[in-house]
């Protein structure tokens, strides 16, 4: 069955780095969709329908009306975005796909979530749910970046972690010299820092969202 493919408007267009950028496509009138925190949609310019990109939601299934997507400067789409996206600008989207999904049942259970740049972007999708609908869900983010300047969603983050203690939203830095100020982690996600995490294996559900060698890693 063809997937529903619907033209919306950027109601917000927000540079949250140099490089990256958030851009909320609002649904026009009429338009309701069943979604799930975690998956993605498909996007392209109306003009340029061959060039088609899936992003993951940054948004939650709770946000109605739009959704939102956080695109990093890399490849035709992503640069596109990044550099021209403005409000009022039009794009196709692709219904909402995927089963990268946040396990909220049975409670109690502890999602350790492994991120590596643009990757945090579904996360925070994770979190926002979890603390709106007052989950007793545990959810720790590592999340490895080059340097301090490469923090996405750095203060959003910040301030849910310290609402909600039942998240934990840790980072490392990977490129950081001797004489860059950062009290943090310094160094690649590595096996220890993740079994660190563990409370109750039984209970944990590992994910991981980032560079194929971060992916790749996570899942041995």
């Amino acid at each position: 069955m063809a997937k529903l493919k619907v033209e919306m408007k950027i109601g917000k267009a927000i540079m949250e780095l140099p490089d990256t950028k958030t851009i909320r496509l609002e649904w026009p009138e009429g338009y309701e969709m069943d979604f799930l925190t975690g998956q993605f949609i498909t996007v392209y310019w109306p003009h340029k329908p061959k060039y088609k990109r899936a992003y993951s939601l940054s948004s939650c299934a709770l946000d109605r009306g739009y959704y939102e997507v956080t695109v990093k400067r890399e490849g035709k789409m992503g640069t596109s975005i990044v550099d021209w996206a403005e409000e009022g600008d039009s794009m196709w989207v692709i219904e909402p796909v995927g089963k990268f999904l946040p396990v909220f049942d049975p409670p109690g259970k502890h999602l350790i979530c492994i991120a590596g740049g643009s990757g945090v972007t579904p996360f925070r999708g994770f979190v926002r749910e979890a603390a709106r609908r007052k989950l007793d869900t545990k959810i720790t983010v590592l999340y490895s970046v080059r340097t301090t300047d490469d923090i996405i969603f750095n203060h959003e983050l910040r301030e849910l972690e310290k609402e909600n203690p039942n998240f934990k939203f840790l980072v490392t830095c990977t490129r950081l010299g001797d004489e860059d100020p950062w009290d943090g982690r310094r160094g690649r996600i590595d096996a220890s820092w993740m079994k660190e995490q563990i409370v109750e294996l039984s209970d944990t559900v590992f994910y991981a969202c980032g560079p194929n060698p971060l992916v790749e890693f996570a899942e041995t």
